[in-house]
């Protein structure tokens, strides 16, 4: 492997794309689907627990998502490393996205990185992924499809000693047409522990994704967050991807029939 080379390889892309094909509206996006570490960072100065724990990525997410998108028949682009490599949901220029600290674990792999040693990791990392995402949107906009982003994520039931009560976050940004209306179906259905926003807001810096390929195309977004003590086996993850499911066909049918398009 080449100096300048974060991943070999023998390691495959930063992403994977499941069903390309897939005829539904929806694009499915899962940032934090891995625990995998890059083969040249080694265990970032942590111990197996902590490589295994929410902080090197969204347990359950990807699992809901893969169920999401056969259910759906949706394209699914998933990131193949951990988000301690590289935090997907973060821009190049943001600390977050390659975490000195996170919750309360310091990741030694990441202290005193040099302006080099960030490009190395975002030419790697999250460029690729990105521009992925791009080209998929953007030539079914060219085809005159409909487009939806939907990104897939998991957050731990206990941050900083405190518990989260809530079962699943649903996130927007500036657009929050999406999410309305998939708030609307949660109560419609009578679903318990559905919260806008949760835990986390637009003020905590985690919309980036939603930004960069929602908002500038003006395309229906939202942002899903589900506890993941709730999604750490099968069970729950098929429970709650059907739940989804069924949230976001109820809210794009609602969309479509009252503003026909789902994009300006």
């Amino acid at each position: 492997m080449r100096d300048d080379m974060l991943i070999d390889p023998s390691e495959g892309p930063a992403f994977a794309v499941l069903r390309p094909g897939g005829t539904s509206d929806v694009v499915l996006i899962c940032e934090h689907a891995s625990k995998t570490m890059p083969k040249a960072l080694g265990d970032m100065g942590l111990d197996e627990a902590v490589l295994e724990s929410h902080i090197a990525w969204d347990i359950g997410a990807q699992s809901v998502a893969e169920l999401l998108s056969e259910r759906l028949d949706a394209t699914l682009v998933s990131q193949r490393f951990s988000r301690l490599a590289y935090d997907c949901n973060r821009p190049p220029e943001s600390p977050g996205a390659y975490p000195e600290r996170s919750e309360i674990f310091d990741v030694p792999g990441n202290i005193g990185l040099s302006a080099s040693d960030k490009v190395r990791r975002a030419d790697a990392l999250y460029h690729p992924f990105h521009q992925a995402i791009d080209a998929l949107i953007d030539e079914r906009l060219a085809q005159g499809r409909s487009v939806v982003l939907v990104t897939v994520h998991s957050f731990t039931p206990v941050y900083f000693g405190k518990l989260r009560d809530g079962h699943l976050g649903i996130l927007h940004d500036e657009d929050r047409r999406l999410a309305d209306a998939m708030l609307d179906a949660a109560a419609s259905a009578r679903l318990e522990l559905v919260r806008r926003n949760y835990p986390y807001g637009p003020e905590d810096g985690v919309t980036h994704t939603l930004k960069r390929h929602g908002l500038t195309r003006q395309i229906a977004n939202v942002m899903l967050e589900i506890r993941n003590d709730l999604v750490s086996d099968e069970t729950g993850q098929r429970q709650w991807a059907g739940s989804v499911a069924d949230l976001l066909e109820t809210s794009l049918e609602r969309l479509k029939t009252e503003g026909g398009r789902l994009h300006a």
